[in-house]
């Protein structure tokens, strides 16, 4: 499944899946990959500066995560362009969810979040 939404002209599209492989249900570790992709619909470049994750696991437990850009990068996306990475997350159960938002610069210095949607996570959902 792909879960997509768009602020101020970028469009944030995810697609989690779990990895099976990499899990580990003895132990409680679940593992799951998600690939984003982040298409710049606007007439203007951003650069993406940093990122903000909610993590929801089944538990009850929740993980806020911050830092700087995603995987190393802080990339400039120019109009009608796109950025694609992948990452993965490892839970403590076979539920969760992740959401979050980014952090934006506009050409003339102004930032604004754009928002990642939230997607489930579920083992063996795939």
């Amino acid at each position: 499944m792909v879960f997509s939404e768009i602020t101020e002209g970028i469009r944030v599209t995810i697609q989690p899946i779990y990895l099976d492989g990499q899990s580990d249900f003895l132990v409680k570790k679940f593992v799951f990959a998600y690939f984003v992709r982040i298409d710049n619909l606007s007439h203007e470049p951003v650069t993406l500066l940093r990122r903000h994750w909610h993590i929801e696991h089944s538990t009850g437990k929740t993980e806020n995560i911050d830092g700087e850009g995603v995987i190393g990068k802080q990339p400039q996306i120019h109009p009608n362009k796109r950025h694609e990475y992948n990452s993965y997350c490892i839970l403590e159960s076979m539920e969760g969810s992740m959401e979050g938002y980014y952090l934006m610069e506009r050409a003339d210095g102004s930032s604004f979040e754009v928002t990642i949607p939230r997607f489930p996570l579920r083992a063996a959902a795939n």
